[in-house]
């Protein structure tokens, strides 16, 4: 089998009730993980990108957070319903999508505006 083309990683981190930041898991990640999935599959994009869960991607006050590797593209706040276009427009038609990317200034910065 060939190596992967892409690596979509979408974090599913749970963080307990009042916790200092917020948890991406409480936002509905499982839903996106799953809507990239049935994308992916539709798409035909099986044998060449991978969905995978991961933990805290450190991204928490833009979650659900998906960061697409190997172009390092993070994306912020996607819904289930921003899968099809993931997917389309970006590991098929290799354009990132700019409405979901989180900007360069807030990606690992203490004085991100969105951070509590």
């Amino acid at each position: 089998m060939p190596a992967f083309e892409r690596h979509v990683f979408v974090c599913t981190n749970v963080r307990p009730e009042g916790a200092p930041r917020p948890s991406c898991a409480s936002n509905g990640t499982s839903d996106v993980h799953t809507a990239l999935q049935q994308a992916a599959k539709a798409a035909g994009l099986g044998a060449t990108v991978r969905i995978n869960k991961s933990g805290c991607l450190d991204q928490c006050e833009h979650g659900p957070t998906v960061v697409v590797y190997p172009e390092a593209v993070w994306y912020g706040n996607v819904k289930p319903e921003d899968a099809a276009a993931i997917v389309q427009e970006h590991l098929v038609g290799g354009q990132p999508i700019e409405r979901l990317r989180i900007a360069d200034t807030c990606l690992n910065a203490k004085n991100c505006p969105h951070r509590g």
